[in-house]
């Protein structure tokens, strides 16, 4: 189950579900300019993404889904550095969303995993056909 805007709204909730469903809750941390975003992207909020994040250490979270909102949907590339930047901030997975163009963003991204970037979302770039999903599947693996 991934959790968003509750992240921020009701963040005694999330702890409880991330404590009574260990690993089974991923958190959705959306961001404008390193800033959490909420309700859809219309609310900006001035929490960080790495204060949010590390509110959620030792609550049993299974992942964190980074999405940088200036990239999602523009195949303009992830923003690795962020991504990498979060990963390294917390002592939990992150997955990288948004900006996936190539499957050369993908090796950038696997270039990062060893900093705690655990995954990818690909999304416009596969069904436009800018990526071959069996590509990323094959690259994923070795």
């Amino acid at each position: 189950v991934i959790i968003g805007t509750m992240v921020l709204k009701n963040e005694t909730f999330v702890k409880d579900a991330c404590d009574r469903f260990r690993g089974n809750i991923i958190l959705g941390i959306d961001a404008n300019d390193g800033k959490v975003a909420v309700q859809g992207w219309t609310e900006q909020t001035s929490e960080t993404v790495i204060d949010i994040a590390r509110r959620f250490e030792g609550h049993d979270v299974d992942a964190i889904v980074y999405t940088d909102i200036k990239r999602d949907g523009m195949e303009t590339g992830p923003n690795v550095e962020a991504t990498k930047t979060l990963a390294q901030s917390v002592n939990i997975p992150v997955i990288a969303s948004g900006g996936v163009s190539s499957i050369q963003d993908i090796r950038r991204i696997l270039d990062v995993e060893m900093f705690g970037v655990t995954g990818v979302i690909i999304g416009k770039a596969l069904y436009s056909g800018a990526v071959s999903l069996r590509e990323a599947i094959r690259l994923s693996k070795t």
